[in-house]
């Protein structure tokens, strides 16, 4: 009975673990739909997303000449976006930078995307806390690490243009986001 039990919970424990990884789709009582979790563009491509996705990734013109220069640098970093389905800035916003990353061949494998929660009591977490620590206090923020070191992020917008902001972060000049990471309002 041990045995039938214990093969039952490693049975188990490999769903567990996915299931906890996978983006969540949570409904308020007022029937706004909003994703948590580890997302990825094929959730924002979904029926609940994809009008705002799309309208924003089309229509968003990628400025290759301020970028292309520097695919080299871009593409040895790994980006950590923090972003909220249910939020105008990141609507707008992370279509715009997942389509820059496209067109710069990023290595799609290199960028990790966390929905994160609404609700009063879970605001801007998500299910399996990947913000502890980090600050993440406006979204979106997306955030680019170097050799396993955070190098700067960009805040909720960008100060000049996504591209240029991208620019001065991979090549290590003086960058500083619209919102200081060391403040905590919202």
């Amino acid at each position: 009975m041990k045995t039938i039990a214990l093969f039952i919970i490693f049975l188990l424990i490999p769903i567990i673990i996915s299931s906890q990884e996978s983006a969540q789709e949570i409904t308020t009582q007022k029937g706004h739909t909003f994703l948590v979790g580890k997302i990825n563009t094929a959730d924002l491509k979904t029926k609940s997303y994809n009008s705002w996705y799309s309208k924003n990734y089309d229509a968003y013109q990628v400025d290759e000449t301020t970028l292309r220069p520097h695919k080299a640098s871009l593409n040895a970093n790994k980006i950590l976006v923090f972003m909220g389905t249910w939020c105008g800035d990141s609507k707008r916003e992370v279509p715009r930078f997942i389509k820059i990353l496209e067109h710069m061949d990023f290595p799609m494998e290199n960028l990790k995307i966390v929905a994160v929660d609404r609700r009063k009591g879970f605001y801007k977490k998500s299910p399996t806390g990947e913000e502890w620590g980090l600050n993440i206090f406006k979204v979106p923020t997306f955030i680019f690490y170097k050799n396993g070191k955070e190098v700067n992020r960009i805040v909720e917008s960008p100060v000049s243009s996504l591209e240029e902001d991208m620019v001065k972060i991979i090549d290590g000049k003086s960058y500083t986001p619209n919102y200081s990471k060391t403040l905590h309002s919202d």
